[in-house]
């Protein structure tokens, strides 16, 4: 099975909220690159699929986290099979449609200048990031309010303006620590520049 073929499954079999079905066909659609879209320009997951692969390890790792019997004692809760696949799989939406296709000019290992195809940012939509997703995924389904803090606060203390709103987020909001723990796992620890061997 694929990526997009297990996201497909995981997608159908826990994601069952009004709205899911449309979100979903726009992924498939060809208005959307989700499954062919990288998840960085030139970090983590940065091939084509890559968005897709990087939103399955997140699912993974969140699955695994949450699974914990010391992280259920901390956090004091369960959480659906719902909403994990809701956070995990749709926390980086707002990738879709930014990354496009350029080239440049590097050395090889030998000094000779080689044209390398290489991703460059172009968000049509700058809407932030956690946000952008939160605001994309509720145009076709309700989100719950921890679901949405989670997804908007996935990047932790890596990409927002106010550190106290990340500190007030993650207190109130045991999802969003975790899906950022997640996040983390999954692109400093999983992740490298390599396509995975299919």
């Amino acid at each position: 099975m694929n990526s997009r073929e297990r996201f497909i499954e995981i997608y159908n079999a826990n994601i069952k909220r009004e709205g899911a079905d449309k979100l979903l066909e726009y992924l498939m659609s060809p208005q959307s690159d989700f499954f062919t879209a990288p998840a960085s320009m030139r970090y983590h997951s940065s091939y084509e699929g890559g968005l897709c692969q990087h939103s399955l390890n997140v699912y993974d790792c969140l699955h695994s986290y949450l699974g914990s019997e010391r992280t259920r004692a901390l956090i004091g809760q369960t959480y659906s099979e719902e909403t994990i696949a809701i956070a995990a799989l749709l926390h980086d939406i707002c990738k879709v449609g930014v990354y496009k296709t350029g080239y440049r000019n590097v050395k090889d290992e030998k000094g000779a200048w080689q044209r390398v195809q290489v991703y460059e940012f172009d968000d049509k939509l700058p809407y932030g990031h956690g946000e952008k997703s939160v605001y994309v995924i509720s145009g076709f389904m309700k989100l719950t309010r921890e679901e949405a803090f989670a997804i908007r606060y996935h990047m932790g203390y890596s990409a927002t303006d106010d550190q106290r709103n990340v500190a007030l987020a993650f207190e109130m909001f045991p999802l969003a620590f975790a899906l950022s723990v997640a996040d983390s796992e999954a692109t400093y620890f999983i992740e490298t520049n390599k396509k995975p061997q299919t």
